[in-house]
């Protein structure tokens, strides 16, 4: 093995390591629909408000992505595991079936959104660049919505595992 491939099997290591929430991307519009389950999601900027979403560039759905303009970061929560795999791709459910369940409604931007996030974020891809092996996208969000119950799904060491928020009482 290369010395280039043993560091880059060292980086995708270091990178399991790194603890990240869940989301599902969604996309509607000319191009189709689809979604993907992406932990490489992060804020870049509160003014305006906008998100870093980090995609494969061998994925199938970059051309949907692309020529749609728009998308959906959907937030889970600890009791979506299993949307997460499906989106994923680690299940057999295919695109069309993941979008017939009753799990969803449309954002103002006419993008699907989940039912039962912790948030949804829905906004206008501003901005793409080639990055290595991905592509970056620059969301400018539109419409957020937060719920105020709920945990987290995280991705760590290559399997979800759920965040529980503790509430920390303080005395006066």
């Amino acid at each position: 093995m290369s010395i280039e491939n043993k560091h880059r099997l060292r980086f995708r290591d270091a990178m399991a390591s790194l603890s990240a929430a869940v989301n599902i991307i969604t996309t509607d519009g000319p191009a189709g629909r689809c979604g993907m389950t992406a932990t490489a999601v992060c804020s870049v900027t509160d003014t305006p408000p906008t998100l870093m979403i980090c995609m494969n560039r061998n994925s199938a759905m970059n051309p949907v992505f692309q020529e749609n303009g728009h998308l959906c970061v959907n937030i889970l929560n600890h009791e979506q595991k299993s949307l997460a795999r499906h989106f994923a791709g680690m299940t057999n459910v295919s695109m069309e079936e993941r979008f017939n369940w009753d799990i969803w409604h449309n954002g103002s931007l006419g993008q699907p959104m989940l039912k039962g996030t912790l948030a949804n974020l829905e906004g206008n891809i501003v901005q793409i660049q080639e990055v290595g092996t991905h592509y970056v996208y620059l969301v400018e969000i539109k419409q957020i919505m937060v719920r105020e119950e709920g945990h987290g799904l995280i991705y760590f060491k290559r399997d979800f595992h759920p965040v529980i928020a503790k509430t920390i009482a303080t005395t006066v």
